[in-house]
């Protein structure tokens, strides 16, 4: 039988999360594109599949008013856990594939680390574009499929070892198709690389089940990303870049 990637372990990924700070955020990249893409103070935002939240939090910063959608009650309780008390921000716990919402409710749909986790991401992508408004914004951030993560990964699902049960990878061509075939006029795309990148941080969790704690952002990649900093921005802008990435992403608009 073929692994699946099931509501248990996200159950138990965020269980055994004692802390948002104890899990790696993207760095605020998901909302930074979100917020450029769009004057977000006053829209309604849902993000689907939430998980830690932060990025729902950023927005709500910036004056949207946010909702926070998982089906994992422990995520859910980390986000009730770090949101500002009397912010824009609300929590729900529902199925991404039948969102609790009225055809046309957000200005913004977007999801970061959800879509790779179905078989059947048309019917997801189709749930997000009925919840959204004419002319709203959706934006997905995924694993990108040229990358030796992909390899790592695909050995460990085999193995039965992967966290998450199963996950796929796109490439930036694949997910933009994607999004046009169900009615969205991409507005851009972009990639990122890791800091730390992503072999210290499969070594740090398989260490960390041995018993051995190391720091999850070690001073030398702090000191390397910051010296390398202006050259990732400028090779991030060329398109071949994208396919090198770890992940990718992109913004699209409802037709």
């Amino acid at each position: 039988m073929e692994p699946t990637s099931e509501k248990r372990h996200w159950d138990r990924f965020w269980e055994r999360a004692p802390s948002v700070d104890d899990v790696y955020s993207n760095e605020g990249r998901v909302a930074e594109r979100i917020a450029r893409a769009a004057a977000v103070s006053g829209m309604r935002v849902l993000e689907v599949g939430a998980g830690s939240g932060r990025d729902g939090i950023l927005l709500a910063g910036r004056g949207a008013r946010v909702v926070a959608l998982d089906y994992s009650l422990p995520s859910l309780r980390l986000i009730k856990a770090q949101a500002p008390e009397g912010g824009t921000l609300s929590v729900c716990c529902g199925d991404a594939f039948a969102l609790p919402f009225a055809d046309g409710t957000f200005d913004v749909v977007f999801h970061q680390g959800l879509l790779e986790h179905f078989r059947n991401p048309g019917d997801l992508i189709a749930e997000n574009a009925r919840v959204l408004k004419p002319g709203g914004l959706i934006l997905i951030d995924v694993p990108q499929r040229w990358h030796y993560y992909t390899v790592i990964k695909h050995i460990l699902i085999a193995l039965r070892l992967w966290f998450a049960g199963w996950e796929r990878e796109y490439s930036i061509g694949e997910l933009e198709r994607l999004l046009t075939t169900h009615s969205f006029s991409i507005v851009s795309s972009y990639g990122e690389w890791f800091n730390p990148p992503i072999w210290y941080r499969i070594l740090r969790r398989a260490l960390i089940r041995a018993g051995v704690t190391l720091p999850m952002y070690p001073r030398v990649f702090t000191a390397l990303g910051s010296v390398t900093s202006g050259l990732r921005e400028a090779l991030l802008r060329r398109r071949f870049a994208l396919y090198t990435t770890v992940v990718v992403g992109t913004i699209a608009q409802k037709e």
